[in-house]
């Protein structure tokens, strides 16, 4: 059930969630570095390490295979760098162990003579690949596979015997300047995707709390709105009682209580949350009247639309206070589809006027018989007597695409009232 106030159709429209708003902010900001990383990667791969294989071909211990390394390597950073544009991880295990194996493949045919130069070109360019493929792991994952680089690189120093000290400084030197960028970029990408995300939850969390303020003084007016509806409702009857010009054992007395009662169960039932509201809404009004000792029936055929509320007060408005003088029995009848709705209530009639609140509303365009007095709009005569009949439109309602017709009969055997909403 809303709270008194929060009728529905009122509350602004739900937020997205804060997880869901924080992930896209994240996945914005990791794409820019997701495209600096694929576009560093294939262009060393083809500025420095492809004119590096090449110009040192006849030195090379086993062209063939350095240079079908570089093509794999060339192969999976292609297939990486489109499932990462395309916002999808790699398969990160299987490629790490294609490029290990390259690794030491590599470093194996390159031999001891460009050991140390740009035609053994994993030395440089690989570990770029290392950092696409591991892309939104874990950093030590790029760590470890850097490891197993570095392990495989000294291997191949110590089994081409370059054991000196200045060799041994070049191999640090190379395992040091080859990895802190990819893994700096890698580190810098994640902790600003961190950011963006913690930055979008903190927006999204000062926007709920500026959303539920807006809706607490939305509720606060529209509780009030209620309020005085309710209020003018019930306020002619209660005066008159507490000045004693009402005799409670006046049957126009009652009538017009139980109309007070009608409206304000009515209104209490626009704000629960209910899947079908204009029938919630007039059940609340059927109840009010069995307790009164009226038997009643109701029958719905068809399921209604959403409906703004006051389209579903002008509506039930009409019925209520019809079953407010109803006598011996009532039967009410809601016939809705997509495009239309129509409410009817019969009665047995019998002597006396209209029930109160079957007046059409004051901006309602309808032919009357009778002037107006007291600062108040007549029952039209015609429906006063039997066989006469009145019709209503009310205007164009906010959100509910036209007005709602309104139309009471009475032919001395039956009283008949209807409500009819149309979408234009």
């Amino acid at each position: 059930m809303r709270p008194w106030g929060s009728a529905p159709g009122t509350v602004p429209a739900a937020r997205p969630e804060a997880a869901t708003v924080a992930s896209a902010a994240a996945d914005a900001s990791d794409r820019g570095a997701r495209i600096a990383a694929v576009t560093i990667a294939l262009a060393w791969h083809l500025a420095i390490s492809l004119p590096g294989v090449l110009g040192a071909w006849p030195r090379l211990a086993a062209p063939a295979v350095v240079g079908a390394g570089w093509l794999v390597t060339a192969a999976v950073g292609v297939a990486t760098g489109v499932r990462l544009l395309r916002g999808g991880p790699p398969p990160a295990r299987r490629l790490a162990v294609v490029l290990l194996v390259v690794d030491a493949a590599v470093f194996a045919a390159a031999g001891e003579g460009v050991l140390f130069t740009s035609a053994n070109w994993v030395w440089s360019g690989l570990a770029w690949f290392f950092l696409l493929v591991l892309w939104r792991r874990p950093v030590g994952w790029l760590l470890m596979l850097l490891g197993a680089h570095a392990a495989i690189a000294l291997g191949a120093v110590l089994a081409h015997g370059a054991t000196a000290p200045a060799d041994l400084t070049r191999y640090a030197m190379y395992v040091y300047g080859t990895s802190s960028l990819p893994v700096a970029v890698f580190a810098g990408a994640a902790v600003l995707a961190a950011l963006a995300r913690d930055r979008t939850r903190t927006a999204a969390a000062a926007g709920a709390v500026a959303a539920e303020r807006v809706a607490a003084e939305q509720a606060r007016q529209e509780r009030q709105a209620r309020l005085a509806l309710v209020s003018g409702t019930a306020e002619e009857v209660l005066a008159a009682l507490a000045a004693g010009d009402a005799d409670p054992a006046d049957p126009e007395v009652r009538r017009r209580c139980v109309l007070a009662a009608a409206r304000l169960r009515r209104l209490i039932a626009e704000a629960d949350d209910v899947p079908d509201p204009l029938l919630h809404e007039l059940r609340a009004a059927a109840d009010l009247a069995e307790r009164n000792g009226l038997p009643i029936e109701l029958v719905a055929v068809g399921t209604p639309p959403e409906l703004p509320v006051e389209v579903r007060r002008r509506l039930a408005d009409p019925l209520t206070a019809a079953l407010a003088a109803a006598r011996d029995w009532a039967r009410i009848t809601v016939l809705a589809g997509p495009d239309e709705v129509v409410v009817s209530l019969v009665t047995p009639d019998h002597d006396g006027p209209d029930p109160i609140g079957l007046d059409p509303p004051r901006d309602a365009t309808c032919r009357r018989d009778d002037p107006p007095a007291d600062g108040r709009q007549p029952v039209p005569s015609a429906a006063r007597r039997p066989g006469g009949r009145v019709t209503a439109d009310g205007p164009p309602e906010p959100g509910g695409g036209a007005p709602v017709e309104h139309v009471h009969e009475r032919d001395g055997e039956i009283r008949w009232t209807q409500t009819r909403w149309r979408r234009t």
